[in-house]
Order: C-alpha cells, then structure tokens, then sequence
C-alpha cells in the first residue's frame, strides 16, 4: 500500500532518519511514537510529499489516494464549510467543478452535453452524486449544525474549524489517511466519535497523538522512533508500554534464565489478549491480538522522568467547602452557583463544556482572580500545589539556569544546595549540562516539567492540576498519570486526556452556567450514564 525505501533525512550534522525501510498495510493502523523531537511529525510529512526527504523515496501504490488531515487552520478561510469538506476528496472536487462549469456556460453546445455526460458517468462511479449528502452527515457527526455548512469557514471559532478539517481528511474514505495530533482541540464526545470511526476503518490509517486512549482504541500497531528507525510492533499503546517495561526488568534480572523469562513474556500476552477479549476493541475493524507474539516484545530506551509527589503532612477531614460561587467574563456566564465539599483523598475530574470556566474556576481557588459571589475556604491542614494553564510568568527571567530557577521554591537550606537542586533536575531529564538552560530556551513539555517540579518540592497534600498533559510527550504523560494514581493526598485534575481522567478520578464535578453536576464515579461511567447526558443537556440549554 504506502512503502519506505532507505529513507535518510539529515538537517545540518543532525541525523534524523538512517536508511529507513519499512511499509503500512491495508486495513491497519499506525501509531507513530517517539521521543520529542524524534522527528513524528517530519515524519508524516515527508509521507504525504511536504517535504523531502535527504535520499530515499515513499511510494504510494498505484491508483490509491491519501488525505492528509490539514495544519493550518485559515487555509480554507474564504470556502463554504460544505465545500471545505468535499475538497478532501481532490479528484471528485476537481470532477465536480468541470462539470459545473460545462453546466454554467451560455452557449452550451451538443459536444459539452456528450462531455458532460462522459465526466457525469465518472462522477457516479466515484459516488458524486450522493457525496454533499454524504459530506453533510459527517458534518453533524462532527457537532457542526446544519445551519452552518454554507456559512464561510472564516466565520467559525477555532474548535469548529478543527472538527470541519477532520472531516474533510476522512471525506471519501482514502486509502491512507494520515493524522497528525487528530484531538487536539476535541472535547470528549467529539474524540469517541472519531475512535469509533477509525476503529471501524478498512484502509490505512497511520496517526501521530499523545493520547494514549485514541492510540489504544484505534491502533493495530505502534510504529516507534527510536534511533533513526521505524519499528512495528503489534498492539496498542497499552500493550507496547507494558510489555516493553516486563521486557526491560528482564533485561536487568541478569540470573534469571531464558525459559522463565519467555513463559513470563506469553503469561503477559496471555494475560492481555484475555482483558483485550473483553473490551471494545474486541469488535474493532482487527484483532490485533492475532499477531501478539513474544519476538514483538523488546525493551524501550525511552527515559521516564521520576514524578513522586510526597506530602508535608498528611490533611484532616476539612479539605475544601465551596459555597455559591459564580463567575461570569464580558457578559458570559462561565459557572453560576456552585456548591460542594472536597473530601480527604478524593480525586475529581472538574470538568466543563467551557475550558475557560474550568481555568477561572482554578485561578479563584487560588487568589489570583475573584468571583462575582459566592465563598470557599481550604481546610486548616491543607497546603496547596498548583499547576496553572499558562506558565509564561514563572519564566520572565530569562538570566536563570535551571537550578537557580528551581533554587526560588526550596524553603530548606538542604534543598538550596546545588547537588541536591542537580538531583532533583535530573529526575526529571534535566542531566548534565541540560541542568544549566536559561529559562527563555525552554520547550513547551520542558517548562511543564520545571513547573512539576516545583510542585513537587512544595510537597503539598493537595494538587490542582489544569490540563497538565499540555506539551508533554508520551513518556512523562506515563509517569505523571502512575503518579497521580498513587499519591495520596486530594487531586483536582481538568484534562481532555481520556486515560488521565478515567485512571486518576473517582469523582467528577462537573461545573456549568445553572449549577453543578457531582458523582461519586469513574469518568467513563460518568460520560455513558444516560440519565447524566440528558442532565447535561438541561443545565447547558
């Protein structure tokens, strides 16, 4: 289907890619992992002809089409909705625009009628005449109304884009259909929309996400970066990470002999075929469990960072009592009467329709913003550790190395010393010379992991957590989510990251413009209860 023929890409003396040979099947699909910056992104570029590669060639088979989902939200700025979509479908779009013009003349003559009939033949063939039906439904699929395919995609918000740019990738079932980030700026619904969809799909689907939900529940195989190569492995994520974790404590327990350790390879295949049986992806488009063997499991060289949240001390029963409060911006009503009281060791999902409510919710609960009415109070013996949605104030000072950074939030002359501020750094894979960045040469997933480690030198009983997997990669969104499952103190999280919210929580309050919704609940029970969803639905109307 899609072939990888000695690929190499090389900028400046930065090997990328080495003499890379590989291909993607039909009817499978593929998640590209790697490290940050080990080229996923490039690398579906060069896939889909955006840039070229230093040597080496990618061949798409004969008469097959690829879609590729779009980057750049404003290219279609000027279209119909409805057009946007039908364009993802290049040959029929062209098709379409021929005819309509043969239709459109003035003089038109008995040869444009035998033409128009020859090109109407090829467009019923291609399924023309059903495609802006079809276009449509995907549309409402998606959450775009019906009254809004015709209106100019310059004229939706930024969310509304991305879902009409999806469906325009998925329009008239590709061959391969490449992804890149595919639910970013998706809420819930939206993303179970689209993991059905690609569970279900028959052609090829290769996909780069950091949420490890979508890569469990859509992909046969994860294609790993590592080194210069591409490596498939049959599974999902889950079964990737998992077994890549027993394979490498195998290759540390040096006495222990080749039998012991291949039976416990297929205990551990065994094992999760078993739990694989029974979940949805059981009736997916493959059954990946098929092709699990024991020669698929290798050790990862991946580096996890060593996120431990420790407690001061440990909180009384008073945690949190929020009583009333509201919140309205420029006339927009983001939480109107909220009213509940935090437990000891409770972990909630607060969770909204409105990300901005959910931030300003956090930043009330922290003194930096006030609400209209209503109180709250902390427990006595709580202390609080806060991991804001936008970081750009923590890092103005751009003269700062990293530990002179981290050096501001220790409360202890032993925690001000440099050995011990290097050691904490390199926890969290600042080593070496790396432990000596200026704040203002940071990436995104590295000023998070500052920020989780000042978190963690607070080492408070309490975490308030927005959108925490933000920038990170795959690896520290791992252990930041094994982490929070094992802390003991009291959670408040807000992520669109599935597995984060339905491993960590076990409630969720749900905070809207008439009220508040709160259960004692996993967050997938929470979103398939029916009497829930027609709640939701009243206290948004």
């Amino acid at each position: 289907m899609l072939s990888v023929s000695n690929l190499s890409v090389q900028f400046g003396k930065r090997i990328l890619f080495d003499e890379v040979n590989t291909q993607f099947t039909q009817g499978n699909c593929y998640g590209i992992i790697g490290a940050n910056g080990a080229g996923k992104s490039t690398f579906l570029k060069i896939l889909s002809g955006q840039i070229e590669p230093t040597s080496g060639n990618v061949h798409l088979e004969a008469g097959k089409r690829m879609s590729v989902l779009s980057q750049d939200h404003f290219a279609y700025d000027k279209f119909p909705v409805l057009e946007t979509v039908m364009m993802g479908n290049k040959p029929l779009f062209d098709l379409k625009k021929e005819l309509d013009a043969i239709y459109a003349k003035e003089d038109f003559s008995d040869a444009d009628g035998i033409k128009a009939g020859e090109l109407g033949e090829q467009f019923e063939e291609m399924g023309g005449w059903t495609a802006e039906s079809n276009a449509a439904t995907m549309l409402s699929s998606l959450g775009i109304k019906d009254d809004q395919h015709y209106t100019l995609m310059e004229d939706l918000d930024g969310k509304s884009k991305v879902r009409v740019l999806i469906a325009q990738a998925l329009f008239g079932n590709p061959d391969v259909l490449i992804m890149d980030e595919p639910t970013n700026d998706l809420d819930f619904e939206t993303i179970a929309w689209l993991e059905h969809f690609l569970a279900n799909y028959d052609n090829t689907v290769i996909v780069v996400s950091h949420d490890r939900h979508f890569l469990d529940s859509v992909c046969t195989h994860i294609s790993d970066i590592d080194f210069g190569k591409i490596n498939h492995y049959s599974g999902n994520y889950t079964f990737w990470y998992e077994s890549s974790q027993l394979a490498s404590r195998q290759r540390a327990q040096q006495n222990k002999k080749a039998e012991e350790k291949k039976k416990e390879l297929e205990d551990f295949i065994r094992r999760f075929s078993a739990n694989v049986a029974k979940s949805k992806q059981a009736t997916s488009r493959k059954k990946m469990i098929e092709k699990l063997n024991v020669e698929s499991i290798k050790p990862s060289s991946r580096r996890y960072p060593a996120i431990i949240f420790d407690r001061d001390r440990e909180a009384g029963d008073q945690i949190l009592n929020v009583e009333g409060l509201s919140k309205s911006i420029e006339g927009e009503v983001l939480f109107n009467d909220i009213h509940f009281n935090l437990n000891k060791g409770d972990k909630v999902a607060l969770i909204s329709k409105n990300s901005r409510a959910v931030t300003a919710f956090y930043e009330i609960l922290n003194g930096n913003d006030t609400a209209d009415s209503g109180k709250f109070a902390w427990g006595v013996t709580t202390s609080q550790a806060y991991l804001p949605l936008e970081n750009a104030e923590f890092f103005q000072n751009a003269e700062l190395d990293l530990v002179d950074w981290l050096r501001q939030y220790a409360t202890t002359e032993e925690e001000r010393e440099e050995v011990f501020l290097r050691g904490f750094l390199g926890k969290m894979i600042f080593s070496g010379e790396e432990a000596l960045k200026k704040c203002n040469v940071l990436s995104g997933g590295e000023k998070v992991r500052c920020m989780l480690s000042r978190m963690m030198m607070v080492r408070a009983n309490v975490l308030m957590l927005d959108e925490p997997t933000n920038h990170l990669d795959l690896e520290s969104i791992q252990a930041f989510n094994n982490s929070l499952k094992n802390f003991k103190g009291t959670v408040i999280l807000s992520t669109h990251d599935h597995e984060f919210a339905q491993t960590v929580a076990t409630r969720i309050i749900e905070i809207t413009p008439n009220g508040v919704i709160d259960r004692l609940s996993t967050f997938d029970d929470y979103l398939s209860d029916p009497k829930i969803k027609e709640l939701r639905n009243k206290m948004y109307s």
